[in-house]
């Protein structure tokens, strides 16, 4: 028990810093929501579908730039600081490259908007909305690598620093440019996209300055020399990150899916049903920040040669994100509906949301633990089979599972429970996949040192 107790004190000390900047760039998304809302619905509307399309997107292409943290983690757990600089010095040019692609789209991707079904004017502000954030895709990029570079190396605290500042900054600059404060002109919700890119632009330049100047990072001066990439480099990140950015795009996909599923359902159902996904995500953050903070744990003991170690470390954040998933069921079990009238005053609407909430609580149990897993895969460079595994959790088994017990297709038609029944299924399937995929690599790769 002593040794669960100091290696889970291992894993919290990564992940508290990690659960602190994911929260800082939530609250960046929430202050986005409130200051277009208060401005006009229409900029509110442009915002939602404009993050809609541009989350996707994200994803899709930057997932390359998270396999930056196992790839450092196991390096620094091996003390091989020159090939660390080497590769985070080769792989800052394939976030350039991947900030540029993303900027290209993000300005050329107007014309495709206008042929959705949505109002003219909602299409042309997300328009420009989009094209607001291309500014900043390149930092964005950039910053993505240094902060996978750092954690990587286990220090999280400075990028909680510097996602945090950028946090309370994206304030006043939301509140200035879409209201057109001292001088500045009024751009709505156009506004939260020239400060997004503004907040990324201070955030590379912050957490480049702090590499530079701090002495956390003086073993590995990755700013000290230029390094062209290789195509061994490229080959390694595309084949840990492609699966990484493919598998958050499913995840993705199967929400949005959710809602297009319930969505003929009416207006107070959609409205119960993003109520119950928002707390979800919410709670879904601390088990989300250990899970990544056990890729960075797990990924060092790997280059310490440590196997043992690393396994009992994997099965100690299984551990803790089950005992977090746990306190989480009770919490939204207790305080349904509490929860649900923070967000509506609408008796029929928080009826639902407290019902939903129900499916809500279950669902924190096999999501947290399956975020445990990915974790610990990830720290022993294992992304595609994972990624295989979220591809028939979640389309072939939730989706399909969801929609049938919705309308009925197959039994009683249950309505939006029968959509939350089919992602806990799918996610419960995933998670023991995912705990059966991580036993065998770790297996193996036992074997192979002992042999």
């Amino acid at each position: 028990m002593k040794k669960y107790i100091s290696e889970i004190k291992n894993i919290v000390i990564i992940g508290l810093p990690i659960f602190g900047s994911q929260t800082s760039y939530m609250l960046m998304g929430v202050t986005d929501t409130i200051v277009a809302g208060r401005a006009n619905t229409t900029d509110l509307a442009a915002l939602a579908i404009g993050n809609s399309i541009f989350n996707p997107l994200w994803f899709a292409l930057s997932g390359v730039l998270f396999a930056v943290t196992p790839i450092v983690a196991q390096l620094f757990g091996a003390k091989n600081f020159i090939e660390i600089e080497n590769k985070v010095r080769q792989i800052l040019w394939m976030s350039l490259v991947v900030g540029l692609v993303l900027s290209i789209i993000l300005v050329n991707i107007g014309p495709l908007i206008k042929l959705l079904p949505i109002d003219l004017e909602v299409s042309v502000i997300t328009s420009e909305y989009l094209k607001a954030l291309a500014i900043g895709a390149v930092f964005m990029g950039l910053f993505t690598c240094l902060r996978c570079f750092s954690e990587g190396m286990t220090l999280t605290l400075p990028v909680f620093y510097v996602a945090f500042a950028g946090m309370l900054i994206n304030i006043p600059l939301d509140i200035i440019l879409v209201n057109g404060l001292f001088g500045f002109p009024k751009l709505g919700g156009v506004g939260c996209g020239y400060a997004t890119s503004l907040i990324a632009i201070f955030q590379t330049i912050a957490i480049s300055v702090l590499i530079i100047k701090s002495q956390k990072y003086k073993k590995v001066r990755i700013f000290k020399a230029i390094k062209l990439p290789k195509m061994e480099t490229i080959k390694e990140v595309f084949k840990l990150g492609m699966p990484i950015g493919f598998g958050i795009f499913i995840e993705l996909s199967m929400f949005s899916g959710a809602a297009l599923i319930i969505s003929a359902l009416g207006v107070g159902v959609i409205a119960s049903h993003t109520i119950a996904i928002n707390i979800t995500s919410t709670f879904f953050m601390l088990p989300l920040a250990f899970g990544l903070a056990t890729a960075t744990r797990v990924g060092n003991l790997i280059g310490e040669e440590r196997l043992l170690d690393a396994k009992f470390s994997a099965s100690s954040s299984l551990l803790l994100c089950f005992m977090i998933a746990i306190v989480t069921t009770a919490t939204i079990f207790i305080f349904r509906e509490f929860l649900v009238s923070l967000y509506t005053s609408d008796p029929e609407v928080i009826a639902l949301g407290v019902s939903l909430l129900l499916y809500a609580a279950i669902f924190q149990i096999p999501d947290g633990v399956q975020m445990s897993a990915v974790g610990s895969l990830r720290g022993f460079k294992d992304t595609f089979v994972p990624m295989i595994l979220i591809l028939i959790s979640y389309w072939l088994i939730a989706l399909p599972a969801g929609f049938f017990m919705t309308y009925g297709v197959i039994g009683p038609k249950l309505g939006a429970s029968g959509m939350w029944i089919g992602m806990i299924l799918g996610l419960t399937v995933f998670c023991f996949l995912g705990i059966i995929r991580l036993k065998r690599v770790i297996d193996t790769n036992l074997k192979t040192v002992m042999t």
